[in-house]
């Protein structure tokens, strides 16, 4: 049963240097029309594929906080209208230097309980470096006013082995993040993708990443101080108070079906994953004549089910419990991955406890991606 619900708004006022993401400067694309074609998109999944009810809403980008005052208001309304979401968790993702007042109440207003805000740094030249444009004193105030309308479930994205980053200066910005008191925080390596300005300077061997021996020290301090005050890694890029860790995500994390509206989203309906078309054009132009926008979907077979529930499932520190596997597919994969299991438990990456349950090590953290890969394809 489909529970949550991504909605993707593609629209930025700047785009961030590592960003791959699918989305578009803001100035003079067609947000209403987008909006309405959101609402169009909406309607027609819940007559295709309807769901009783929504535990969770994640709004994400691009910037959803860079819609206008009304923009957002109409946006919040045709979600309340169209989607069957009366309470749960309700997440918008934000930049520091968007987020009004007057856009906070109208989030508050209808419902959204979550905020998600990118920070990154709190090292102004480290920020422009990177293509944000926001200083660290907007953390402070957005996060201040916030507070002040009722919003407690805050969460800030952190990155580190930025460019010329040493980890005396992750340390710093990790001590002014901690220093905020809020209930999650997430702290991402940076990664280079493609088509992103970084990717570009990489290529031309113009681009000062940290070496690999400071890129995990950053990780381990990002680790340790989350312990000490008091947040708990449930995630191994995620760091919560006890209750405030995402319910959304857990859903990607767990395997679970979900909804993805928006130029570019993919979504997990019926066993399907989909994905929408990027470009805004060609996004909204089926969506008139009243046809979903898709540009791909892939019925996912029990073998990649039973993968995906392994590299997605080992992302948790609960790790991947085995009478839960056996229950979804009636298999146990202490047998179906008994090769990669007995390759990254002798590595010392991976722990099987009691034949009940698979987690990472303290090690295995460090080498995660890998631990992941070593599932897919898998299976003879």
């Amino acid at each position: 049963m489909i529970r949550s619900a991504y909605i993707h708004i593609p629209f930025c006022h700047q785009i961030c240097h590592y960003c791959d993401f699918n989305k578009v400067f803001m100035k003079n694309q067609p947000v209403e029309e987008y909006l309405a074609a959101l609402a169009i998109e909406m309607k027609l999944m819940q007559e295709q594929h309807p769901t009783a009810y929504l535990d969770t809403i994640f709004v994400g980008g691009g910037t959803p906080t860079a819609l206008s005052v009304e923009q957002l208001d109409t946006f919040c309304r045709s979600i309340r209208e169209i989607l069957p979401f009366t309470d749960g968790e309700f997440t918008f993702e934000a930049n520091p230097g968007d987020l009004t007042e007057d856009k906070l109440k109208v989030l508050k207003e209808y419902g959204v309980n979550r905020l998600s805000v990118g920070v990154q740094s709190f090292d102004d030249e480290l920020l422009a470096s990177i293509g944000r444009t926001h200083k660290s004193r907007d953390v402070f105030t957005t996060i201040e006013h916030a507070q002040a309308i009722g919003f407690e479930n805050i969460s800030i994205d952190l990155i580190y082995a930025l460019p010329n980053q040493t980890l005396e200066n992750f340390r710093d910005t990790l001590q002014t993040a901690l220093s905020l008191g809020l209930p999650h925080y997430s702290g991402y390596s940076l990664i280079i993708e493609p088509k992103t300005v970084f990717y570009n300077l990489m290529r031309k061997d113009r681009l000062p990443l940290p070496k690999v021996e400071t890129e995990a020290a950053m990780y381990r301090e990002l680790m340790a101080q989350m312990s000490m005050h008091g947040l708990t890694q449930y995630e191994i890029s995620n760091f919560a108070k006890p209750g405030f860790e995402s319910r959304h995500n857990l859903v990607y994390w767990n395997n679970e079906q979900y909804y993805g509206f928006g130029a570019g989203a993919h979504g997990y309906v019926n066993g399907i994953r989909t994905a929408n078309h990027g470009p805004l054009k060609k996004y909204i132009e089926p969506l008139m004549g009243r046809q979903l926008p898709l540009l791909s979907s892939h019925q996912v077979s029990k073998n990649e089910q039973m993968e995906e529930e392994m590299f997605l499932g080992l992302r948790k520190m609960a790790g991947v419990s085995v009478p839960r596997f056996y229950q979804k597919y009636q298999c146990s994969p202490l047998e179906l991955f008994e090769q990669p299991l007995a390759d990254m438990t002798t590595r010392g990456l991976l722990t099987i406890e009691n034949n009940e349950t698979i987690r990472l090590t303290d090690e295995g953290k460090l080498f995660g991606n890998e631990v992941f890969q070593s599932f897919l394809l898998s299976i003879e």
